[in-house]
């Protein structure tokens, strides 16, 4: 999953570049490292209660570039955390990404502006926040709707603390 927040600037696109044109068993072994990257707790509180997920954080433009892509598989109670820094308006597409995933878009206090369902595994189509954001957790599709996740639900992790 490849992020397209803000103006892509010439150091996250020299970061593609690099990404797509490296031959295949580095960008496997780039997806095999990042497997492995430490996890942080995250809670969604819901309706029904809170739902505890394990979430790799990505607080820079290479991983935010990189994402989920190339990984074939994540463990249900998993997803990835983008940190844009900044609440604006993001966008984000599923190129090299052979999971199927919910998005969740994040406001600053936490609350779940809405949520991108079951988003198409390696399609270049745009996936906009719809409103200003600061982050976006990736989930395994259909996630949301099992647990029950839903828009004006929120989010605890420290990321959301901080501002």
């Amino acid at each position: 999953m490849r992020v397209l927040s803000r103006a892509v600037s010439a150091a996250a696109l020299a970061c593609l570049s690099l990404a797509a044109s490296a031959p295949f068993p580095a960008v496997h072994a780039q997806a095999a490292r990042a497997a492995t990257a430490k996890s942080e707790p995250l809670t969604i509180v819901t309706q029904s209660g809170p739902r505890r997920f394990d979430v790799e954080v990505m607080r820079d433009d290479a991983g935010r570039s990189r994402g989920l892509m190339f990984r074939r598989s994540m463990a249900p109670d998993h997803g990835m955390l983008f940190d844009f820094e900044r609440d604006e308006p993001v966008t984000m597409w599923m190129k090299n990404t052979y999971l199927p995933l919910d998005m969740v878009f994040i406001r600053p206090d936490g609350t779940i502006s809405r949520i991108a369902a079951d988003t198409e595994p390696l399609s270049t189509a745009i996936i906009p926040s719809g409103s200003p954001v600061v982050a976006v957790l990736e989930l395994n599709a259909g996630t949301a709707a099992k647990l029950g996740i839903k828009a004006g639900d929120r989010i605890e992790h420290p990321l959301f603390k901080a501002r």
